[in-house]
């Protein structure tokens, strides 16, 4: 398969590794879904071959993803967000709402949020893989980690490892907003409520 030069070459093994990664499968379970071998998928992956268009369609509808994914230029255009039109979304059951600020083009590899946070809201406690910073926008929020609570107040910020033990809370009676960036894309539009369809006072656990 050919790909025009735009200026923006894709490079379709990483961009593919790490799609199949964010979807937690193993090569096996990609070679099953898309009918291609796991010799094949290999050498894809560390772009020691490039897929025919219809080998790539195969993959990428295993990946649940488009073709487009792979092979559409990005531009610095795609990048931009303007404040006021972002659209709200809010994971099924969960009160919060969150505000995209990522662009997603192949190869990606941070998330970036705004979250909106209602009095009273607490979180589970998690680990995971990557890195996170939390920046307080407006509010007030306490951040544990690793056992140590901080309180954070707008303009103080908290980078830690995600894969410390880590939850956070609003405890006052007003609403907050966090800006959250990491390198793990823990957050997935699929499955999102648009707004104004979620209950601002429903608690998630």
């Amino acid at each position: 398969m050919t790909i025009a030069k735009t200026g923006f070459e894709p490079q379709l093994g990483p961009a593919i590794r790490k799609r199949r990664k964010q979807l937690g499968l193993t090569l096996q379970a990609l070679s099953d879904r898309a009918g291609v071998s796991v010799g094949y998928l290999s050498q894809v992956e560390r772009d020691n071959a490039t897929p025919s268009l219809g080998t790539l369609a195969q993959i990428a509808d295993a990946l649940n993803v488009g073709v487009d994914y792979f092979i559409a230029a990005s531009k610095p255009s795609d990048g931009l967000t303007r404040a006021g039109t972002r659209p709200r979304f809010a994971l099924a059951g969960s009160a919060l709402t969150y505000e995209t600020l990522t662009a997603d083009f192949p190869g990606s590899e941070m998330s970036s949020y705004v979250l909106h946070v209602p009095p009273g809201y607490a979180s589970e406690t998690v680990s995971h893989e990557g890195e996170e910073i939390i920046f307080v926008l407006e509010g007030e929020m306490d951040q544990t980690v690793s056992g140590q609570t901080f309180r954070l107040t707008p303009g103080d910020s908290l980078h830690y490892n995600g894969a410390a033990p880590h939850g956070w809370a609003n405890p006052t009676d007003a609403p907050a907003r966090i800006l959250w960036s990491g390198t793990l894309r823990v957050l997935h539009r699929k499955g999102a409520i648009e707004l104004p369809e979620l209950s601002p006072k429903k608690k998630a656990r």
